[in-house]
């Protein structure tokens, strides 16, 4: 693949496939070009609202758009989208992350290194969240560390090198998070489950990894949803909704959201400026709901407490 210089690398601001991602594009334009190219990462809303001004650009983590298939711009993405770039360079798997899909443009410059194969190989299990995988705990840690951290404080802490990120001391602050919140944050999640839609319900998880608490709540059938959905606030009135499902019904939800989509089973929209938490709960019921249905119930609370006997759950 010929590539061209980009004037700026654009990535995901929300996770960790965004960051490593842009951190390898940044090396390879370096190694190519000469150049240290600047990254700019965005959330979905700001990605948005984005110009696409620049005669070039390399897009790592970000699903395609009309708006930048443009002619030497790189597209590199995982997510599930029907636009087919027509002039842009695009790499499309659904089956590896943006960052093994980045990873992979190294093999000709062998610029590959062990710290970089193992770092790329955790970021695929804990995106895709394979489960099977014996390192998926790790895997769930390394992607912690922008959750909890940030981007942007995360890129600091590493010098901008993502080898340093590579069995960081800050990885026992999230393996203990890990054993110590998630069981908590379990428990305290089967409490408080709320019916959106006959089929979509809405779970508070105010400690642990929300992703794996919803996913072990999905794993054991522990609600009546085959959609449960979390909400984050981001800023002013600016709330994400998360979807996550078994049987690709997440990016259902998701679509009916303007914005909205991810990857079957894990999916995401950002919702319009809203002046609190109730407000967004009931946005939500609006775009989940045909006219006339009926919704807002609370699960039953003792299936939660039965579902919460054992952690980690089966």
């Amino acid at each position: 693949m010929t590539l061209a210089t980009p004037e700026v690398i654009c990535t995901h601001e929300s996770d960790l496939d965004g960051l490593v991602s842009g951190l390898l594009l940044h090396r390879l334009a370096r190694h190519l070009f000469g150049v240290d190219v600047q990254i700019e990462a965005f959330h979905y809303q700001g990605w948005k609202m984005r110009s696409m001004s620049e005669p070039i650009a390399w897009v790592a983590d970000f699903a395609a758009e009309a708006r930048f298939d443009r002619k030497n711009w790189l597209v590199i993405d995982h997510h599930q989208s029907d636009y087919r770039p027509r002039q842009a360079r695009f790499l499309h798997d659904l089956n590896k992350c943006a960052s093994l899909q980045c990873y992979e443009l190294f093999a000709p410059h062998s610029l590959g290194t062990p710290k970089l194969d193992r770092l790329v190989r955790l970021t695929q299990v804990g995106d895709l969240f394979l489960e099977d995988d014996p390192d998926f705990d790790l895997a769930c840690d390394y992607a912690s560390l922008v959750k909890a951290y940030g981007f942007w404080n995360l890129h600091a802490v590493i010098g901008g090198d993502p080898e340093k990120l590579v069995d960081h001391p800050l990885l026992e602050v999230m393996s203990t998070r890990r054993r110590l919140e998630d069981p908590i944050g379990y428990e305290l999640a089967l409490q408080d489950v709320v019916e959106i839609s006959p089929g979509v319900g809405l779970v508070k998880a105010p400690l642990g990894n929300t992703n794996l608490i919803v996913h072990h709540l999905l794993n054991r059938g522990a609600t009546k949803y085959k959609v449960l959905a979390t909400l984050y606030r981001r800023g002013a009135g600016m709330y994400v909704a998360s979807f996550r499902s078994r049987e690709g019904e997440a990016i259902q939800a998701a679509t009916r959201f303007e914005g909205g989509g991810g990857h079957a089973n894990a999916a995401g929209a950002s919702l319009p400026r809203l002046n609190d938490h109730d407000a967004a709960v009931a946005y939500l019921r609006q775009r989940l709901n045909p006219p006339g249905s009926a919704s807002g119930s609370v699960l039953n609370p003792l299936a939660g407490a039965m579902a919460a006997l054992q952690w980690p759950p089966a």
